[in-house]
């Protein structure tokens, strides 16, 4: 009898511990909090971060009732070397921030995040314009992240008023640049300002283009079919040209030691008639909603140019004027089991990060171009409306840390440095990244 008891006793207790379990799945699914772990690149020294703070804000209250967010905030290198650890570890942050290929290659690779494409659902991405979901813009070949828009990583930034102080008018060829130099530096001002002690910032900021309007996409597609190699001569006069601006002294020895930081101020400050950067910088000199303070306020800006660099000698006649890729955004860890109630609420919250409301803020704000096609605003500042009139008359070439593994591009970053500093040749460094792309290939 006693065993008896006993059995009952423990086909009762295991019938409340699978109804507990169930009631609470039901619940978690259907209204109880969940908690994500997110990793985010953001500087959170930057003017406009109050917006970052903001944008968050919105996504919690969207989400309030779904998720409690532990969001881990890194910049630059700091954040790439968390991502990589985090990969290498097996234990990946629910939902990470990511780029559509190179700099996430790992996470594209290794199928570290999921397909959003069925996650999201058809009638979801119809509010997106096609060109920034389009699976094959992304390394993983899937949708693996949700863009914030699209993304031209060069933009030649003009101060006009530093050049009307010395007689000067915006270049529009090399041979206008160069002889500009002189005039430039006997003024104290440097010619062009560019942030090249961060090895990414040559390679995805002007080299690209360079390669984009002397070589053409179709000799980076050669090279990656293997019809093509590094060392053929379009891409050894790409460098060439970088090795080139050092020579002719429009770009100074100095900017390598010129952190990513640092160089909007200087721009701001008037310390050179050229800026060299993405369009996403931008946004660093929109007035700080926290400060309502800018680093160019918005009368100024009316006299700041947003262009691409002048005509190269070699660039073929119907060139592309900048390098374009799909913006960063957010995508789900593949760790998250799939159909379970995290999975539900990390859906959730990337649709809010990509709501119109948040794009929204982004738009304002400056930090990325819509990859909605239902988010416009009337309260652009002069800079971000010139960003948006760049889009709609700027063709584009390939990011070449967009087409080509880390293992390709990092001897190509630091490779570019080395010409700066006399360190190597435009020849050895072509050979250096067509044995990083055979070597690649032969691992694949």
């Amino acid at each position: 009898m006693k065993k008896h008891s006993l059995t009952i006793l423990g086909l009762s207790l295991a019938l409340v511990a699978a109804f507990t379990l169930a009631s609470c799945q039901a619940g978690s699914a259907s209204g109880g909090k969940v908690e994500l772990s997110v990793l985010y690149y953001v500087d959170a020294s930057a003017p406009g971060y109050a917006n970052e703070v903001k944008s968050w804000d919105l996504v919690k209250e969207k989400t309030k009732g779904i998720a409690d967010l532990k969001i881990e905030e890194l910049f630059n290198e700091p954040f790439h070397q968390k991502t990589e650890a985090y990969a290498a570890s097996g234990k990946m942050p629910d939902i990470l921030y990511m780029w559509p290929s190179g700099r996430s290659g790992t996470l594209h690779s290794k199928k570290l995040v999921k397909d959003l494409t069925p996650l999201l659902g058809e009638e979801y991405l119809k509010a997106f314009a096609p060109g920034a979901i389009d699976p094959k813009a992304q390394a993983a070949g899937y949708l693996a992240e949700l863009p914030n828009g699209v993304t031209a990583t060069h933009v030649f930034y003009v101060n006009k008023p530093v050049l009307d102080k010395l007689g000067l008018t915006p270049a529009t060829t090399y041979e206008e640049l160069k002889a500009q130099a002189p005039k430039l530096k006997a003024a104290g001002l440097e010619v062009v300002l560019m942030a090249n002690k961060d090895d990414w910032v040559m390679q995805s900021c002007l080299f690209s283009t360079v390669v984009g309007r002397i070589a053409g996409n179709e000799f980076i597609d050669a090279v990656v079919a293997g019809n093509a190699k590094f060392t053929d001569q379009p891409f050894v006069d790409s460098l060439k040209f970088i090795q080139t601006l050092y020579a002719d002294g429009v770009l100074s020895k100095t900017s390598l030691q010129t952190g990513y930081g640092e160089v909007p101020g200087l721009f701001a400050a008037g310390k050179a008639a050229y800026y060299i950067d993405g369009d996403w910088r931008a946004g660093a000199f929109l007035t700080d909603p926290a400060t309502k303070t800018a680093l160019i306020s918005p009368e100024d800006q009316k006299n700041i140019l947003f262009t691409v660099f002048p005509t190269m000698p070699g660039e073929k006649s119907d060139a592309p004027g900048t390098s374009i890729v799909v913006g960063t955004g957010f995508g789900i860890s593949s760790t998250v089991e799939a159909g379970s109630a995290k999975e539900k609420a990390a859906i959730e919250v990337i649709k809010a990060l990509q709501s119109a409301e948040v794009q929204l803020i982004r738009l304002e704000s400056g930090a990325s171009f819509p990859s909605r096609t239902d988010v416009t605003s009337d309260k652009l500042e002069p800079l971000s409306v010139s960003r948006g009139a760049f889009y709609a008359t700027t063709k584009g070439s390939y990011v070449l840390d967009g087409v080509l593994d880390p293992k390709v591009f990092t001897p190509l970053n630091i490779g570019l440095q080395e010409i700066g500093l006399g360190k190597t040749t435009p020849e050895a460094l072509a050979a250096k990244v067509q044995k990083a792309f055979d070597d690649w290939k032969a691992s694949m």
